[in-house]
Order: C-alpha cells, then structure tokens, then sequence
C-alpha cells in the first residue's frame, strides 16, 4: 500500500506538472477559429498540422536550427572534453594549493554572468568578433564551466587509481590514461555534462541576443522571439514554433535520463 500510494503520487504530480506541455501541444494543433472558441478544450476536434508548416516557413526557421546545431554541438564537445581534462588534474595529480584552486573554482559559480558581461562584451568587441559565433563557441573551449569540472571530478575519484597504475606499467601517459581508461568509465558522468551543455546552449537567449546582429546568424531562440513579435497575434502558430524548439531537449533527456540520474547519483560519492 506505501508503495501504491507513492506511485500515485508521483503520477498526479507527474500530470499536473505536464499541463502546460499538454496545452502548448493542444494550442499548436488547433485552428484559429477552434483557438477562439469558448470555452477551450484540451483535445482540438480536428487536429490541424499546418500551424506546424506555416510557422517553419513565416520565418527562417532552418537557417536558425542549422546555427544553433552547429553552436550546440561544438560547444557541447567543447565543454565534455576541456572539462574532463581539468577534473583529471584536479582529481589525479597532487600539486601545490590544488584544493585552494578548486575552491576558487567552485567560487566562480557564485558570480553571476552579469556581472562579467560588459567586460567581456568590450573584450569581444576588441577582437572585432561581434557578429559572430566565436562569442558564443570558443568560451567552452577553455574549462568546460565550474560546475561540469565538479561534477566529472567527483566522478573520477570514484575510479580507482590502480587503474592508472596498470595504465603506466603497460606504457601509456597521462593523456592516455585519461582518453583510454577514466573517459570510458565515466560514460553516466560524460552523459551528464553533455545533457547540461546540450540544454544550456540550445535554449540560450542572452549570448545570442548581445553578440549577433545580422539575422542569418540567429539562433532558434532570437528566430522564436522574432516570431512572437510578428505573428503574437496567430497563438496557435506560436505554439506549434514553441514546440519545434522544445521538442529536441525532451527527446534527449529521456533518451539519456538514465545516464544522467546515474552520473549524479555517483558524482556525489567521491572522496576529497
């Protein structure tokens, strides 16, 4: 019966939680004189599928989805292999005030992006690379982010170092022992980092909006904010656009669900 009970529980607030979802898909399928009709329904009558194809051609859309693609993927690799390189030093090489390091480090996290923002906005503009990608691509070339460098430490400590011993005694380095024995046992922990990266980048809004200018260049989500600006007024095909962006991130993170779980759940049981 507890156990009954807790299942019940986590499915009634499992479907009220998955109401806004329910009715952004109920509004993208609806017409627009099913939209204005009172009172709503949850399930359209007759399921429109053009708001879908109406949406995708008012605007560039595939333009937007090719650049932030190709902004995600990098930056996704970017972030999992440049962090994993950071946390194998933190977690296996003893040097001279490393924890001071890593809790300055994980201090970082505390500061808010704003406030760093017009510094490094004047620093891009120095470099002429306003308008560009390199803004919003080359920062996750350079640690992978405070956060994913804990979490992918904390993993490592959980593998054994007789691992890396068995490594050096067969020959291999320090970069091998990281891409030949730490990184294929840290797939939950990769998982995670690459799902984080993956949602971050695809649903960011601010970078994009401060450092491009030139619509060709635009994200899903400037693309997004430039159709409810247009076309506020057709509801229905906003939501049909709203779909199109947050179905890839839902589809990931229950293709990887299990991988991430796993990678918190174990990232929590390193040791110092």
């Amino acid at each position: 019966m507890k156990r009954a009970s807790t299942y019940l529980f986590l499915v009634v607030g499992s479907l009220i939680f998955s109401v806004p979802f329910l009715w952004t898909v109920s509004t993208a399928l609806k017409s627009s004189e099913e939209y204005a009709k009172s009172p709503a329904r949850l399930i359209p009558e007759q399921p429109d599928f053009s708001n879908f194809l109406k949406a995708w051609t008012a605007l560039p859309f595939p333009t937007f989805v090719f650049n932030t693609v190709f902004i995600t993927v990098v930056c996704t690799i970017a972030q999992v292999l440049t962090g994993s390189l950071v946390a194998y030093g933190f977690s296996r090489f003893n040097f001279r005030f490393r924890n001071v390091f890593f809790v300055v480090l994980l201090a970082t996290m505390m500061l808010p992006s704003q406030v760093t923002q017009i510094p490094v906005f004047l620093v891009w503009r120095k470099l002429h690379a306003i308008d560009t990608f390199f803004p919003l691509v080359v920062p996750a070339f350079f640690g992978g982010g405070a956060f994913n460098i804990f979490l992918l430490r904390q993993f490592f400590l959980t593998i054994p170092r007789e691992l890396d011993e068995a490594a050096m005694i067969d020959g291999a380095g320090y970069l091998r022992i990281w891409w030949r024995v730490l990184m294929p046992l840290s797939g939950p922990a990769i998982a995670s980092v690459a799902l984080f990266s993956f949602l971050g980048h695809w649903d960011s809004f601010e970078a994009p909006l401060i450092y491009l200018n030139s619509p060709e260049k635009y994200t899903v989500s400037i693309g997004l904010r430039m159709f409810q600006d247009t076309f506020g007024s057709n509801f229905e095909q906003v939501m049909a656009a709203s779909l199109v962006h947050i179905l890839p991130t839902i589809v990931l993170f229950f293709v990887c669900q299990r991988y991430f779980l796993k990678g918190i759940t174990l990232s929590g049981m390193g040791g110092k």
